[in-house]
């Protein structure tokens, strides 16, 4: 098996993303503003144990409310300002995902959730996390949360306000965004 180097100054098209990302399903990939690739690596099996936790809190909070759609980090947004992210925890409200097509439902779909996770795993850094917040805040998320599971913070990104950091919270509020849900952080911290 090669293994891949890519500068990090190579720089992809829209176009040419969604090509590469066709032709990888396997990679995880993602693509900045700037269009500067992104490739991660797979997660450990913490990380992995840690987002099936979240995915199916909010996935069962969702089914009861049916408020809007959870998606998890295998799906890929195209945000306004042309960056392609995958957040490890994503809800969109129903009605914004009722207004795309069936065709932008199945490409990645046009829009900035109005609610993301990012889960820091060992191999990614608070600063690279930090920018994806703000830039998903930038296009239209309205919340957002950002969960370091070994240092047990969360930082908590809302529109128009400061970012509130929070030390081994035991659970996390959905707000007037996600009414009614609860985070239960215990099996996200063990």
């Amino acid at each position: 098996m090669e293994t891949i180097k890519i500068p990090s100054t190579f720089k992809v098209t829209e176009e040419q993303f969604e090509v590469l990302a066709a032709a990888n399903r396997k990679l995880h990939l993602e693509r900045k503003k700037t269009g500067e690739l992104i490739i991660m690596p797979p997660t450990g099996g913490n990380t992995g144990k840690r987002n099936a936790q979240l995915a199916a809190q909010f996935v069962i909070w969702n089914n009861q409310t049916k408020l809007g759609i959870v998606f998890d980090s295998s799906t890929a947004f195209k945000l306004p300002n042309g960056a392609v992210f995958a957040p490890d925890v994503s809800w969109v409200k129903m009605e914004k995902w009722n207004q795309l097509t069936e065709e932008e439902k199945e490409s990645f779909p046009p829009l900035c959730p109005d609610f993301v996770v990012e889960l820091r795993s060992r191999t990614d850094t608070m600063e690279s996390l930090r920018n994806k917040l703000q830039e998903y805040q930038e296009n239209g998320t309205k919340l957002g949360w950002l969960i370091d599971p070994k240092n047990k913070i969360v930082e908590i990104y809302r529109s128009n306000q400061a970012v509130e950091v929070r030390q081994s919270p035991s659970s996390l509020s959905g707000e007037e965004i996600l009414l009614g849900f609860v985070l239960e952080l215990g099996l996200i911290w063990g």
